[in-house]
Parts: C-alpha cells; sequence; structure tokens
C-alpha cells in the first residue's frame, strides 16, 4: 500500500494541473517576487507565479501579448557585463566589495570559490546552504559564490531564487552583489533602475537571512549591498553600496500577507487549468475565476496587464485610474458609482469621498458657467 501523499507533494501535484500537461514550470524570481509583493492583494498573481505558469505566453494566448520584458540584446550585453565583472576568479567583484562596503578588511587575494553545482534546484541550495557555512566558519578569508541558490518561503511555496553573487566576508559576513548593464554617469545611475535592483536585491537578502538563521552563530547579512554598473559609456565596471533596508521592511511585511497559494487553489472550480493550448473562452474563464488587483502600476511588472486593465475598464473599476484614487473614493469601486454621487443620484453626503465630490461636482459647473459668460 502506497504512503499517504504529504500536504506539499499534494500541493505541488495541484499547482501541476493547473499549469496544464507536460508544461514545466517557470522558476519564481527575484524581480517577479518584488513585483508580487507590491501587490499583495493580487490573487491571480500569486497562484500564476505560485504555479510557475508562464505568464508571457499566457498574455498572448488571452490575445493582450505583454510588452513587459528585456530585449534579447539587453540580456546579451548583460551577460557578456557579468563575465567580465566576473572575469580571473571575481578578482575585479572583489576588489569593488572591498573598496566600497569592507576597506578594513584584509585585500581579497586568493579568494575561495566554491563549487555550487549539484541536480536540482534543491541539490543546488543545499550545496549553497554548506558552502556559506564553511564559508563562514573559516575566519579571515573571503569567499565569493557565483549564482548561489536559495530558498525563500513565499504564502506557503518555496521559491528558488539565484542571485548574481554572494560574498562573505574575513568576519564572517554576507553580502549580496547586484550586477546590472545600465550605466553609472558620474558615480550615479537612473533611480527607477537602481530602486528596483534594490527591491530584487532585499528580496535576496530576505532569503539569505533565512539561511543565516539555521547556523549557530547566526552570521550577519550585510543590509548595503553592492551594485554594479559599466562606468559612463564604457564597459568598465564600477560600484556603488545601496543600502536595502527599507525595500527588505516593506518586502517582508508584503510577502508575509500573501494569502495561500494552496487556499487560493482550493478556492478554484474543479478542473481549472492556465495552459495555453486551451480554447481562448476556456482560458479566459478560468483566468477570470482568479481575482485580480488590477493598478497602473502593473503595465511596468506583470506580463498580464494589458489583459487585466481591459478587464478592469471594461468593469468601470476605479483601481484603472490608480491605487491613490482608489483610496481617496472609500466605499465607491466603480466610476458609474462615483459619477452617481457627484451628481448626487445615490450616496450618503455625510460620507466625505461623496460630499468631496459633489463640491468638485459644483466648482465643475461654476466654472464652466462662468466660461459661457
Amino acid at each position: 500500500m502506497p504512503p499517504p501523499r504529504t500536504r506539499g507533494t499534494a500541493l505541488r501535484q495541484r499547482l501541476a494541473e493547473l499549469r496544464g500537461p507536460d508544461v514545466a514550470a517557470k522558476a519564481l524570481d527575484a524581480r517577479a517576487l518584488a513585483a508580487l509583493a507590491a501587490n499583495p492583494g493580487c490573487e491571480r498573481r500569486a497562484i500564476l507565479d505560485g504555479a510557475g505558469v508562464d505568464k508571457a505566453t499566457l498574455a498572448d494566448a488571452l490575445g493582450s501579448p505583454s510588452a513587459f520584458g528585456q530585449s534579447q540584446f539587453a540580456l546579451t550585453r548583460g551577460n557578456a557585463f557579468e563575465a567580465k565583472v566576473k572575469a580571473d576568479g571575481g578578482a575585479e567583484l572583489l576588489r569593488l566589495v572591498h573598496e566600497r562596503l569592507d576597506p578594513g578588511a584584509a585585500p581579497p587575494v586568493g579568494a575561495a570559490l566554491p563549487d555550487l553545482s549539484a541536480i536540482g534546484p534543491e541539490g543546488r541550495t543545499a550545496r549553497t546552504a554548506l558552502a556559506l557555512r564553511e564559508a563562514t566558519e573559516a575566519a579571515g578569508t573571503w569567499t565569493l559564490l557565483d549564482h548561489p541558490m536559495i530558498a525563500l518561503d513565499v504564502a506557503g511555496s518555496p521559491a528558488f531564487l539565484e542571485p548574481d553573487a554572494v560574498v562573505v566576508h574575513p568576519d564572517g559576513s554576507w553580502t549580496v552583489v547586484e550586477i546590472k548593464s545600465f550605466p553609472m554617469l558620474d558615480g550615479s545611475a537612473d533611480p527607477a533602475k537602481v530602486g528596483a535592483a534594490a527591491r530584487q536585491a532585499a528580496v535576496y537578502v530576505l532569503a539569505l537571512e533565512a539561511v543565516a538563521a539555521r547556523l549557530d552563530p547566526v552570521p550577519r547579512v550585510r543590509h548595503r549591498v553592492l551594485l554594479v554598473c559599466p562606468k559612463d559609456f564604457s564597459n568598465l565596471p564600477t560600484a556603488s553600496a545601496v543600502d536595502v533596508r527599507k525595500q527588505r521592511a516593506v518586502t517582508s511585511r508584503q510577502l508575509a500577507r500573501l494569502t495561500r497559494i494552496e487556499d487560493i487553489a482550493d478556492a478554484l472550480p474543479e478542473g481549472t487549468c492556465f495552459s495555453p493550448e486551451l480554447p481562448a473562452d476556456q482560458l479566459t474563464a478560468a483566468v477570470e475565476a482568479v481575482p485580480a488587483a488590477y493598478a497602473p502600476e502593473c503595465l511596468a511588472a506583470c506580463e498580464l496587464a494589458f489583459h487585466c486593465r481591459e478587464r478592469s475598464r471594461a468593469a468601470g473599476a476605479v483601481t484603472s485610474l490608480g491605487r491613490s484614487v482608489r483610496a481617496e473614493l472609500g466605499g465607491l469601486t466603480t466610476v458609474e458609482d462615483v459619477l452617481a454621487a457627484a451628481r448626487g443620484e445615490s450616496g450618503d453626503p455625510r460620507d466625505p469621498a461623496v460630499a468631496a465630490l459633489r463640491r468638485a461636482a459644483l466648482l465643475r459647473t461654476e466654472a464652466l458657467g462662468a466660461m459661457c459668460h
């Protein structure tokens, strides 16, 4: 008699059924996790990411192709720059870490570069944890972990993450290194891109803290990460220390708010599947079975944003106007409700939102009347 399935095994099987037969899972990376944490109320994104659904392929199948993501040229350029930064055993990368984050330590000469190869994400995660422990115990030496793999629990499901690099300092502390191909001009980079990199690095810091918590004594995971970029218009690397304490706190809080993926899966109708091979009407019904929380910010972070925007506009939802507008309108959730309240056709006049709308409508009428005269 076969042993009973564990809860985790049952969940993995359920998520595989949601992806569709013979569809490989798309890994949930730190960029996706940062975007998910920025919109924790979106159950649609949570279940699709948790099930490993390729949202770009799904968007194409729904007839709302995504414009989100990097071009092939940008990916190639980024890979070439990363290879340059890590050449010669990561000598230049370690020099930048020493210079920007730990100048008081001994120079990183003869740093260790452990082999992190293993079978499958679980094997690589275990190998990384072992390498981090060994490097922490080897006091007085530098260690560079190239593309380590670390796991982070997200709504009850593990996400396997792969930072560009993690450096273990001679004092046993750990630093996340993010390598980006956008330039630093005169020592500074595009604030929006730096912010996105900081949010991504904060996810890695959270995952490393979970690894560190299992060691005794617990090593320090530094909250200042190293951002490495091309200098000016050259291909020469330069770096800046970025404090991610704020991003780490926000991401931790938002991830904790996520509804457990198995709860979302259990609420779906039996037989729900997100396979792009399904007929368009059946696939649309499956996607619409999961509540979304669309906001204009999704356009810069989610492959399904165009589909969700179209549905949000069709429903007249005020969220399509932005989260700040939605917050100001209180219990008025549709544009129709807002206009009716402004015209005095509905709504409680004691409601501050209703009162403000009616006052605004009156001022608009007076202004238009003055222009006509």
